[in-house]
């Protein structure tokens, strides 16, 4: 191996080290912030508690339960990396009670663990979807666009 092959090598590992750390420390601070917000919620018509809960029994994918069985593993991903690019925790509460890694309450369930290991995964070999809802506007403007699929 060259000189320059062993940087090259070098410089992807570090990057994927430093995405991994990134996601990370994104899911961690979610939760402080989070916990340290008042509880207050804005009126949302999607009516996720029927589904979630209708469909937690009835459908199954890779990663636990899921709220839509016509959604790929992709677009769950995609749904979930939008939602937390949005910052807003009620919308990423809300895509977790969909997507079967919430409970109605709000805290995660072993799904969501399951799921978000394999999402740092996903976010690495996705790069280009992550660049194109590189704002809170265009995650959110995501969000909404396939929050029903």
């Amino acid at each position: 191996m060259t000189r320059n092959e062993k940087i090259a090598l070098g410089c992807g590992i570090a990057s994927v080290i430093g995405i991994l750390v990134l996601i990370g420390v994104c899911v961690v601070a979610f939760f402080v912030w989070r916990d340290q917000r008042p509880v207050t919620r804005s009126v949302r018509n999607y009516n996720f508690n029927s589904n979630s809960n209708s469909n937690r029994n009835s459908n199954s994918g890779p990663d636990g339960p899921t709220a839509s069985s016509n959604m790929t593993e992709d677009e769950r991903h995609r749904l979930f990396q939008a939602a937390s690019t949005t910052g807003d925790s009620e919308i990423l509460s809300d895509v977790g009670k969909k997507l079967g890694l919430m409970e109605p309450d709000g805290t995660p369930n072993s799904n969501y663990w399951k799921f978000t290991a394999k999402h740092m995964a996903w976010a690495i070999r996705d790069s280009e979807f992550l660049s194109s809802i590189n704002t809170p506007e265009k995650a959110r403007a995501y969000v909404d666009a396939h929050m029903n699929d």
